[in-house]
C-alpha cells in the first residue's frame, strides 16, 4: 500500500525559557528520537543548535522561525537541497582575537567536515545589539544598526552566490547578571536566544534565504555548579558550528510550487509544541488545518497560551515519550483509543 511521506514539525518557541529546548541543544534529544518515526521532520535552528555540539539528521529540515511562520501560512514552501554553499557575516564590533576564532571554525567546517563556505564578511558598521526582557520574562533584543546587515547580506548574495547566511554578532557582557547565573544553573530564561531570532527574521524576512545566528562573547570563567543542559555553550569560544551544519542543508524558501520535491503546509500531518506556547503565529495558522497537534505538557514555559484557552483542538500529552506515542499511532493510520482496555460501544445518530 503507498503512503504519503509523514511529515511533523517541532516547535519549541526560543528565548520563553522552555524547560526542554531552553538551552543549546538539550532538545536534539527530542527531535532524534522523532525523527526515527516520521519520514521528514521539520524544526528551527534554537531545536538543533548546541553550540559546538550537532547531530545532522538525515530527515530534519532546519527552518528559521520567521520562515516556519510564512510556510505554516501556506505563503512559502520548503525545497530540499543536497548542499548550500554558505556566507558567513561578522560583526564589525567582533574584537580580532575572537574574529579570529570563528574564521578558524570557518577553516574547521570546510576542512573537517567538507561544508562550502563561500564568502566571509564584516559589516561596515558595529551592529550593535541590546538585549532586553519582557514582562512575561521572556527575552528579546534590538539592532542599532539593521541597515549594516543588510547590506553584508546584500553584498553576499550578489557576490558570493551563497544560498544560505550565518550570522555572528558581538552581544553584551553579562557574566554578573544575575539572569545568566540562573541559566548556567538551569534556571530561568535564555538572556541571548530571544535578540538572536530578531536577527535571523530580518534577514530571511528580506531576501527570502536560509538563515542563523550565532553570538560572540569572551569565554565564561569556570563554575563548578555547572547544570548539563548550559554546558554545550561552555566547551570553546563560539557557537558557530551546529549553524554552519544545520545551514549547510537548510532547504530553499520558495513562494510557487515547481517540483515534486517541494514541500507545503498541506502536507503536514502533526504539529507537536509546550502546552504553555500555542499562541505563535506558526502554530494558529498549522491550527487551522489538516495537521493534527499535540501539546505537551511537561515542557513548561514562561508563556501561558494554551490550546483550550485559544479555541485548538489539541491531543494533550504529558510527555515527549508520551507524544512519541501517539506520532507512531497517527503514523500508522491506528485510532488511539484502541490502544485503552476500554471502548466505548458505538450508538446510531438519532
Amino acid at each position: 500500500m503507498s503512503q504519503r511521506p509523514f511529515t511533523v514539525v517541532l516547535l519549541i518557541p526560543t528565548g520563553v525559557g522552555a524547560t526542554i529546548g531552553g538551552y543549546a541543544g538539550d532538545a536534539i534529544p527530542v527531535a532524534r528520537t522523532m525523527a526515527t518515526i516520521c519520514d521528514r521532520l521539520i524544526t528551527h535552528p534554537n531545536v538543533l543548535n548546541g553550540a559546538q555540539l550537532y547531530w545532522p539528521l538525515a530527515n530534519a529540515w532546519y527552518v528559521e522561525g520567521y520562515a516556519l511562520d510564512l510556510f505554516a501560512a501556506g505563503k512559502w514552501g520548503l525545497r530540499p537541497v543536497h548542499s548550500n554553499r554558505i556566507g558567513l557575516i561578522l560583526d564589525q564590533e567582533i574584537e580580532p582575537a575572537l574574529r579570529l576564532r570563528h574564521l578558524q571554525v570557518v577553516d574547521a567546517a570546510r576542512a573537517t567536515l567538507g561544508l562550502e563556505i563561500g564568502e566571509v564578511l564584516v559589516t561596515d558598521a558595529p551592529l550593535g545589539v541590546t538585549l532586553k526582557t519582557a514582562d512575561s520574562g521572556a527575552t528579546w533584543g534590538t539592532l542599532d544598526n539593521p541597515g549594516s546587515l543588510l547590506r553584508a547580506v546584500e553584498r553576499l548574495l550578489h557576490q558570493g552566490k551563497v544560498r544560505a547566511i550565518a550570522v555572528v554578532t558581538r552581544f553584551p557582557e553579562s557574566s554578573e547578571t544575575k539572569a545568566l547565573q540562573d541559566y548556567r544553573q538551569g534556571q530561568g530564561v535564555d538572556p541571548l536566544a530571544g535578540a538572536e531570532a530578531v536577527i535571523s527574521h530580518l534577514v530571511v524576512q528580506q531576501f527570502q534565504i536560509p538563515c542563523a545566528h550565532a553570538p560572540a562573547l569572551s569565554p565564561l570563567p569556570l563554575t563548578p555548579d555547572l547544570n548539563p543542559r548550559a554546558a554545550a555553550e561552555e566547551l570553546g569560544y563560539t557557537f558557530l558550528p551546529s549553524v554552519l551544519v544545520g545551514l549547510s542543508q537548510a532547504p530553499q524558501l520558495v513562494k510557487e510550487r515547481e517540483s515534486l520535491a517541494d514541500l507545503w503546509c498541506e502536507e503536514v500531518d502533526a504539529v507537536v509544541v509546550p502546552a504553555t506556547a500555542c499562541g505563535s503565529s506558526t502554530l494558529l495558522s498549522f491550527s487551522q488545518r489538516q495537521a493534527q497537534i499535540i501539546t505537551v505538557a511537561e515542557n513548561k514555559t514562561t508563556l501561558k497560551a494554551t490550546a483550550t484557552a485559544l479555541g485548538i483542538n489539541a491531543i494533550p500529552a504529558q510527555s515527549y515519550l508520551e507524544a512519541v506515542g501517539i506520532l507512531v499511532s497517527l503514523k500508522a493510520g491506528i485510532d488511539r483509543t484502541a490502544l485503552h482496555p476500554f471502548i466505548s460501544p458505538m450508538q446510531p445518530l438519532e
